[in-house]
């Protein structure tokens, strides 16, 4: 179940849920035609963007949750608040776009579960919040091993 919004959430989040759309011009799908843009909220207020960048042997491509996710560790930031992600075939947002396993696992690499937010958008207006505990229930992070 999404978490609610407040007032305050949906104005802080609407900018990112717009990064993100515009992000997916980024996007190199050649051959699945499907385009994602992520947009990525560190703590300290940056914003990083990310795409979907393919291969032809579809194992070597990277997802646009990651693309943005590893500028950011480059850059050597570690704390994060959110991300949107907006994915669909070609220009279009044809539904709410969540992440793959592998984007969700490196999400628990480092964020809190209890308070880090993926937000799924289909358009600008409608987009849907859950914190990350919601969308990868019983995930194996640094947390487990201590």
């Amino acid at each position: 179940m999404p978490s609610s919004n407040t007032q305050e959430e949906i104005m802080e989040y609407s900018q990112l849920v717009k990064e993100a759309i515009k992000a997916k011009n980024h996007s190199y799908s050649p051959y699945s035609k499907f385009k994602v843009g992520a947009a990525l909220l560190t703590k300290s207020g940056k914003v990083y963007l990310g795409a979907n960048i393919e291969n032809i042997a579809y194992s070597p491509s990277n997802c646009a949750e990651r693309t943005a996710f590893f500028k950011a560790v480059f850059d050597g930031e570690k704390e994060f608040e959110a991300i949107a992600v907006a994915g669909g075939l070609d220009d279009d947002n044809t539904d709410y776009c969540y992440p793959c396993g592998v984007c969700r696992q490196v999400m628990l690499e480092f964020c809190d579960p209890e308070t880090f937010k993926f937000i799924s958008v289909k358009d600008k207006e409608n987009y849907k919040e859950y914190f990350l505990k919601e969308i990868i229930p019983f995930g194996f992070g640094p947390g487990s091993i201590k």
